[in-house]
């Protein structure tokens, strides 16, 4: 009898043994992963799948957000990396792993390989001679921990003070929302934490979740593809100078080729001019020209239009600028201004007007208060000519944005063509227009505007996209200069036109240095104006609809934090007295049956 037990169990351990060998073999072989989230968050997207497919070599990359934080912080360790997990298990080159560049433990070796990859975001090509001469001056760096704040400051890594609370009590804690993305020899800094203005730590952590995988897709592309798409910069008309889009050139450089276009020498050799526009650039950035253009300049335009060509149109129509008002009156007149470029943008199908748009939702300004003689005071006002404008469209461009700034803006007439037109910006409920000319004074802003005396004028639009086959300006015409492929209608296209020149425009530190564009330094805050102009630019030139993972929806439960600390009591004993309890129970229940059973 018990040599027959004893074989049993043999034959079921042999079983046993076979079954998980088995299991074993099998799943090796067969993989899946389950997400059984409602909202999908862990389900990537097509495009973010086929980008994580095509590296082809180990990319490595830094979380700079190790470390244990609580609450709202822990959310967001935890979902970058939930999302890391899923592009490694699409492609095992994908490696990560999370550090704290201010922790005692992080070596010096790390240090000098993290200052080495910040270095070389902004300098991706580099001789070997270089790249030689870099790591030898990385090496003979003795305050590592002072060089690697200068190298996180100058290349716009900001650290992020948080406020927490914890049972009442608020404590600070400062944190790094960065990674930073390796492949080969190109390294990109990814932003973890999106910083909404007015919006507590759960809803910019909620926002931040949502844009993780278009963060990380967009820079996963950016390392692994060469440049390709072209941008031209409009030059000739009196647009902002280089320096005054220095940080929107620097950004935009990072994944496409850019070079400005002389649109003044087109009136020598406007075919030749015209034929290379066309072939050598896909997108042109028209950024707030102040003089009118020439018949041959628009021609030049209107066919790059017709073949196929994008463009962003960032057009003042009213002259006025805020310095002008830094003057012993503090005052100044707003006026048209008269870019000959109405008959071109009627027939695409929109109407820029020469007035201004009045918001009460405006951005600040700082002003000097106090009588002479006693310590200036600067103090923070409203100014009603400076919209700012929070997204409402669902669109991809503009969705999951904070608020951007605009300044003296004017309203877009949406015109009745068959061109399709998505308003992606326009003024609060509570704005109006003013006509011009009209005069500007810094005493405005003593004004308290009433809502009712704004109450149905408002959501004027303010930047607009346009889809669809243009009809040349000049159909039916005679043509400023012959052009044997002139084409009366276009191509499938697209293109987005923005009533302010100064969206795209930064402004300059002491040292007339270009600062990021959307940092107001005179207030301190910062503006989605930057994120809002990237995304017009990888919309118009994205290819493989990346851009469309920014339509992506989150949704995180988040803790009511007040009503734990009312019963705090309460919660202790539901969330940790009573797993306890119910185990001690099952435990002496278990007891007494198993008594009750060998007993007898």
């Amino acid at each position: 009898m018990m040599r027959t037990s004893v074989k049993n169990n043999r034959k079921q351990l042999l079983i046993t043994l076979i079954v998980l060998v088995l299991v074993n073999v099998i799943g090796s072989k067969i993989f899946s992963r389950f997400d059984l989230t409602q909202d999908k968050r862990y389900t990537l997207s097509e495009a973010s799948h086929g980008i994580a497919e095509q590296v082809g070599n180990p990319m490595e990359i830094k979380v700079l957000l190790a470390g244990n934080f609580k609450g709202e912080f822990k959310k967001l360790q935890t979902e970058t990396n939930q999302i890391l997990e899923e592009y490694r298990a699409i492609n095992s080159n994908i490696k990560f792993s999370f550090v704290n560049p201010f922790d005692e433990d992080f070596s010096d070796e790390d240090k000098k390989a993290l200052i080495y990859d910040i270095f070389k975001i902004d300098n991706p090509v580099l001789s070997e001679k270089d790249e030689k001469e870099v790591l030898a001056s990385i090496d003979q760096i003795k305050d590592l921990n002072k060089a690697l704040d200068d190298s996180f400051m100058g290349s716009g890594f900001r650290a992020a003070s948080i406020t927490v609370n914890d049972k009442g009590k608020q404590t600070q804690e400062v944190v790094m929302p960065w990674a930073i993305v390796r492949y080969k020899n190109r390294s990109a800094k990814i932003p973890l934490l999106k910083n909404m203005m007015g919006a507590d730590i759960d809803d910019n952590v909620i926002s931040s979740v949502q844009h993780l995988e278009y963060a990380f897709s967009y820079a996963f592309n950016a390392v692994t593809k060469a440049k390709q798409k072209k941008i031209a910069i409009i030059k000739g008309n009196g647009e902002l100078h280089d320096a005054l889009i220095g940080d929107f050139l620097k950004t935009v450089r990072e994944n496409y080729f850019i070079s400005p276009f002389p649109l003044d020498s087109i009136a020598l050799a406007p075919n030749q001019g015209l034929a290379f526009l066309k072939k050598n650039y896909d997108l042109a950035i028209i950024a707030k020209p102040t003089t009118p253009f020439s018949d041959e300049q628009k021609e030049v335009l209107d066919q790059f239009v017709m073949s196929g060509g994008k463009t962003i149109w960032l057009i003042d129509q009213v002259n006025m600028e805020m310095d002008s008002l830094y003057n012993e009156n503090g005052q100044s007149l707003a006026f048209p201004r008269d870019l000959n470029l109405n008959d071109l943008f009627f027939k695409y199908g929109v109407r820029i007007h020469a007035d201004l748009v009045k918001d009460i939702m405006a951005t600040p300004i700082v002003l000097a208060t106090g009588e002479p003689g006693s310590a200036t005071q600067y103090q923070q006002y409203p100014w009603f000519y400076s919209p700012m404008v929070y997204p409402a469209s669902k669109n991809p461009i503009v969705s999951n944005l904070d608020g951007i700034k605009f300044e003296y803006a004017s309203g877009i007439e949406l015109l009745n063509n068959d061109i399709k037109k998505t308003v992606l910006l326009q003024s609060s409920p509570y704005s109006k227009v003013m006509g011009t000319p009209l005069p500007i004074d810094l005493r405005m802003v003593q004004e308290r505007p009433e809502q009712k005396d704004f109450t149905g004028k408002g959501n004027i639009p303010l930047a607009v996209l346009l889809e669809g086959k243009f009809r040349s300006v000049y159909q039916n015409r005679v043509l400023p200069f012959t052009d044997k492929n002139y084409m009366p209608v276009g191509k499938a296209n697209k293109m987005i036109v923005i009533s302010d020149g100064d969206v795209i425009r930064n402004q300059l530190d002491k040292n007339f240095q270009p600062v990021e564009l959307g940092y107001d330094q005179r207030t301190g805050k910062l503006y989605a104006n930057k994120e809002f102009m990237m995304n017009c630019v990888n919309y118009l030139l994205d290819d493989n609809g990346l851009i469309n993972i920014r339509n992506k929806q989150v949704s995180l439960p988040v803790l009511d934090k007040e009503r734990v600390a009312e019963n705090y009591t309460r919660t202790q004993i539901l969330t940790v007295g009573l797993p306890v309890a119910l185990l001690v129970v099952l435990g002496v229940l278990f007891t007494l049956v198993r008594r009750r059973i060998y007993a007898r």
